[in-house]
């Protein structure tokens, strides 16, 4: 078709065009036995931008012969899934097959829309076949989640990312009229990050440039056009991972201007609110944690009012949060402090624990020890009193250690009072 994308002039049409994913489609893999079967359960499928998810639905409705509704999150809502439904009960009456329900960015949906998928996937009335960029735990009601099976996704190979691009070069009747050399594909496989359609888009904006008869493609001249394009490749969301992590890092390093600034990109951009608001949510115990407890309670205050409101005024709570975060005193401790622990576990194992910190049920087990000697803390003065937590063979390990920050000098200063020597003054 005149003026088709690259990307979706090359989309397959069979598991044998489809690149990537052989834990999932390949000779054997669990969802190839399922599409060969026949039987096709409802499914989500789960990954990042650009690997298959759309064409991999696609490719199941052929090969079964299944009609094949396909509606958006972003535009669809409860009228248009009610729509696919009744087409679904008029069929159901000539014996012809269930047909097949893909939902693109099912994660977009509300509880409302979810709701009204429930019956008909219960019933059978349609198979349903989801695509999510985000966990589907999070973003998929249980009830539902509950009644498919979630496949994942991986960002393709570099192997995978040359085959497309071969493929491209010998396949495509726009391309293969073309003299093109690849001298250098190193920018091109970095510029996509794993996604497919990416390194179509970045393949196709690269020859749009050129004037000349024969094209040489390197590394230069890849991220030359990319520089000039730079507008157009954010808007469409293509640095979608680069720019959530600017994001982070101008909070982490205090900001504020630099973190509205790709909160602006973002949003402008389409990003979902969610996704952003669940960040935040990470961030503020990752990166700030007991510098300022309340940064939590902020972020968690945010996440529950985006989910009620969406946009446009959850841009204001985003920039509030955001902003907030960003002029907040930063502290890593918890983060290191888990850390160090789960080395320790998988270090040392499931280390015994002491008796006096066992639980005595039984007259057996208090018999033998446990939870003798054990000191009960409010029974002692400051409601406090110094005795060993820690199995024996690491009772001296240290996991938590405060930082340089107001709230944290003050648990510090307690510890060293309640401690003595293990916080040492």
């Amino acid at each position: 078709m005149a003026n088709q994308p690259l990307a979706e002039r090359l989309r397959p049409s069979n598991l044998e065009e489809y690149i990537g994913q052989k834990h999932l489609v390949g000779e054997g893999a669990v969802l190839r036995k399922m599409i060969d079967s026949g039987h096709l359960s409802s499914i989500i499928l789960w990954g990042p931008p650009g690997v298959g998810k759309t064409t991999l639905a696609k490719i199941i409705a052929n090969s079964l012969n299944r009609p094949f509704y396909i509606l958006s999150a972003i535009n669809s809502g409860v009228k248009d899934i009610r729509e696919v439904i009744d087409k679904a009960k008029s069929n159901s009456f000539f014996s012809a097959p269930n047909p097949i329900l893909f939902i693109d960015e099912i994660h977009r949906f509300s509880k409302a829309q979810q709701d009204s998928l429930l019956g008909a996937v219960e019933q059978g009335l349609v198979t349903l076949i989801g695509a999510t960029t985000e966990n589907p735990s999070f973003e998929v009601i249980s009830p539902l989640l509950s009644r498919c099976q979630v496949y994942i996704l991986k960002s393709l190979e570099k192997e995978d990312l040359l085959q497309l691009l071969d493929q491209a070069l010998k396949l495509d009747f726009e391309l293969k009229e073309k003299k093109i050399t690849l001298k250098e594909t190193e920018a091109l496989l970095r510029f996509s990050g794993g996604d497919a359609r990416k390194l179509l888009n970045v393949l196709e904006i690269v020859l749009n440039a050129e004037t000349e008869s024969k094209i040489v493609i390197t590394n230069e001249k890849v991220t030359s056009r990319l520089q000039e394009n730079l507008a157009l490749y954010d808007k469409n969301g293509e640095m979608h991972y680069d720019i959530i992590s600017a994001f982070i890092k101008s909070i982490r390093g205090g900001d504020p201007d630099g973190a509205v600034y790709y909160l602006a990109r973002m949003l402008e951009g389409g990003e979902d609110v969610k996704f952003i608001a669940r960040r935040l949510l990470i961030l503020s115990s990752e990166d700030i944690g007991l510098a300022n407890p309340n940064a939590l309670l902020i972020a968690q205050s945010t996440f529950d009012a985006v989910h009620k409101i969406g946009m446009p005024e959850s841009r204001i709570i985003l920039s509030e949060c955001t902003i907030y975060l960003a002029t907040s005193p930063k502290s890593n401790s918890a983060y290191l402090a888990i850390d160090a622990a789960l080395d320790e576990v998988r270090t040392s194992g499931h280390l015994p624990i002491p008796l006096h910190l066992r639980n005595a049920p039984t007259k057996l087990m208090k018999d033998i020890g446990y939870g003798k000697e054990y000191k009960y803390a409010h029974s002692y003065e400051g409601n406090f009193v110094e005795q060993e937590f820690l199995p024996k063979k690491i009772s001296k390990k240290r996991f938590y250690t405060p930082q340089n920050n107001s709230t944290e000098l003050k648990i510090l200063e307690r510890l060293q009072t309640w401690w003595k020597t293990r916080y040492g003054k």
